[in-house]
């Protein structure tokens, strides 16, 4: 995947939830606690999540065929969707189970040290893991806020890290209170209450990332920036003197697909728009790399036509020839 950035982000957080989530684990065999036992779920998972982003990365880099002429790039956000899934089913809603239960049915946590101590350890293993993914999604983000960045980013992997290890920072804080108010209390509900926390906590974040990973799948189109250069190599204002109307979608996080139909003039040759229209193919690789494929169309634009037609986006014209945003 390109971001081998987003590779490296994805192989940390996998490093250290595998560690933390045996060291809950053993936390939960010796204290009983089931915060502990919420939060191994959730590394566990979280690990599962890791290992499906590096599935569908591999998957995503197969060549196109012909019963998939436009390749497998869409495999990441698929697989990228099935960890909101699985987040969602595994990791919140068996911790709000749990925390069910052990609110019912309270009990004493025995060994505190085991909770406390692997609370501590995870808390600095998911730091080095957010830090990581805070340092990868710096190269790409630019000036967008991190939400913003969430919103608008195609390639799914560090946006499900940055979320996941934020979540599994947050819930770590979260059993760490439960426990530690079970501790001053004696009285065991409140570590069952840390863990409904962590499991509303986790269905928030699954909700969100089914949200945003469901959009690329439907299909969403070039950013802004993108575009806007795209309109700039097609115009070349001798032969295509405009845009009549443009479409673009993302078939993969690094895979564009450019439709247009662009404004040539009446006595052009077919030679001379012909050579136009591969000028302009060279110009939009040039200025956006990710363009793979891409259909240009030239029609002679006709504005007292494109006026008068009950569809001023059908042929032979559009609403406007000048390059516009989409």
């Amino acid at each position: 995947m390109s971001a081998s950035g987003g590779t490296r982000a994805i192989v940390a957080a996998l490093g250290a939830n595998l560690a933390i989530a045996a060291s809950k684990f053993a936390a939960f065999a010796f204290s009983g606690s089931s915060s502990m036992l919420a939060e191994g779920v959730h590394s566990l998972a979280d690990s599962g999540n890791q290992f499906l982003l590096l599935v569908g990365g591999k998957k995503a880099q197969r060549e196109a065929t012909p019963q998939h002429p436009f390749g497998y790039g869409r495999e990441r956000f698929i697989y990228a969707f099935l960890v909101s899934i699985v987040l969602f089913s595994i990791g919140g809603m068996f911790a709000i189970y749990e925390g069910y239960e052990k609110v019912r049915h309270p009990h004493q946590l025995e060994h505190w040290y085991w909770p406390v101590g692997v609370l501590a350890f995870a808390i600095i293993a998911e730091g080095f893991s957010f830090r990581t993914a805070i340092k990868e999604s710096n190269e790409t983000r630019g000036k967008l806020s991190w939400v913003q960045f969430i919103r608008r980013a195609k390639a799914p992997e560090l946006p499900v890290v940055l979320l996941e290890d934020f979540g599994a920072l947050i819930g770590l804080a979260l059993a760490l209170g439960g426990v530690g108010l079970a501790l001053l209390t004696g009285d065991g509900i409140w570590d069952g209450i840390g863990t409904v926390c962590i499991g509303v906590l986790l269905v928030a974040i699954a909700l969100v990332l089914a949200a945003e990973t469901k959009s690329l799948l439907l299909g969403e189109s070039a950013g802004l920036d993108d575009v806007k250069k795209i309109e700039a190599a097609i115009v070349d204002g001798a032969t295509v003197t405009g845009i009549i109307h443009m479409r673009t979608l993302h078939l993969g996080p690094e895979e564009l697909l450019i439709a247009a139909k662009i404004a040539v003039r009446h006595d052009d040759t077919a030679a001379e728009v012909a050579n136009a229209i591969n000028a302009a193919e060279t110009r939009i690789r040039t200025a956006v790399p990710i363009a793979r494929v891409i259909y240009l169309e030239p029609d002679i634009y006709s504005e007292a036509e494109a006026a008068e037609g009950p569809d001023p986006k059908a042929t032979p014209g559009g609403p406007n020839p000048q390059p516009t945003g989409h």
